[in-house]
């Protein structure tokens, strides 16, 4: 399959923030649902070996992080980093690493990887 880069692109209105909260609401659903439609195809295209729904979840608590932004030119930015991250993932622009990245607990590579210090690396019998 061909990827057509302009083929989830969504075109930025520059310097035009949302009407009114209700339009821009509507617009992060929008948004909201494409990721989460999203999900078990990000799992089959990175081969990431999570569940669909722990995908969906983080997704959630993406979209929950910003939940109580009230100015509308933030959400309109917000929105635009959405949709870019949209496209440059479903374009498989992006590396199973960068997706993992999202996955602090879950993650092979994640922080408790390599011990503190020598010690408690001896300790463990790593060599």
């Amino acid at each position: 399959m061909a990827v057509l880069p302009t083929q989830f692109a969504v075109t930025t209105k520059q310097l035009v923030v949302a009407a009114n909260s209700t339009e821009a609401k509507r617009r992060v659903l929008a948004v909201y649902r494409k990721w989460i439609r999203a999900a078990p195809e990000i799992q089959t295209m990175y081969s990431v070996p999570l569940t669909v729904s722990t995908i969906r979840t983080r997704i959630r608590q993406e979209f929950e992080r910003h939940r109580f932004v009230n100015k509308l030119s933030v959400v309109d930015v917000l929105l635009m980093k959405g949709n870019i991250d949209y496209q440059e993932t479903m374009n498989y622009w992006r590396q199973t690493t960068h997706i993992m990245s999202y996955f602090k607990g879950e993650n092979f590579r994640g922080d408790k990887r390599l011990p503190a210090d020598f010690m408690a690396g001896f300790l463990e019998g790593r060599n």
